[in-house]
Formats: C-alpha cells, structure tokens, sequence
C-alpha cells in the first residue's frame, strides 16, 4: 500500500475530491495548512502599508491506495489540481507498512 499526500491549492480541493472518488477513493484526509516552495509567498498592501506573506494558505489531502491504485490517483489529482501556473502543489508518494481498522481489527487491504 502507499499513502499518496498531495498539498494544492485550496479552490481546487472539490475538483481533487470528485476525481479521486470517479478512480474509486472511498475515504481521504484533508487538512489545511500553510507553506511556500518557489514562488517564495507574495508581498500583499493592507492599510496603506506594504508586507510580505511568507506562507501561503494550501490543503493537503491524504489517501492510502493499494499500490495497483497509485498511477490511477496521482494522475487524477494532477489532471484535477493542474492550473498551469505556479503553486499548483505536490504530490508525495510513500510506502504504509501497516494499518488497522480500530473499530473492528480489520488490518493492510481490508482496512483500508
């Protein structure tokens, strides 16, 4: 199994949720969070006065596939994340040892 996390833009988030449920995602994480990569944040005026924003409001979705799913689920929050310009995100893949179901003690494929 792997856990596919991908941090996007937020306005996207709909977009990536409807995608990943067309491939066959039953269940996903979703957190907002804050960063910069290149784009190095923006510098906005309030007030009058100029200031810099260094980290940038993002949301990073978690969903954990079997490994035959991957390739199906990183392409459609690409194609669903994807605006062609900078800050569209990332995607990590990583390898998941193990997981339990806590409710019923289901463990790896049968409780995911």
């Amino acid at each position: 199994m792997k856990q596919i996390t991908a941090v996007i833009k937020p306005f996207k988030l709909e977009e990536v949720r409807e995608a990943l449920a067309e491939v066959g995602v039953t269940g996903l994480t979703v957190t907002e969070v804050k960063g910069f990569g290149r784009q190095k944040g923006h510098t906005e005026l309030y007030r009058g006065a100029e200031y810099v924003v260094d980290f940038l409001p993002k949301v990073k979705i978690e969903v954990v596939v079997p490994d035959g799913d991957v390739e199906r689920c990183v392409e459609a929050v690409i194609k669903a994340a994807r605006t062609g310009k900078i800050g569209d995100g990332k995607i990590f893949v990583t390898p998941v040892e193990r997981v339990i179901r806590i409710r019923t003690g289901e463990e790896d494929d049968n409780a995911v």
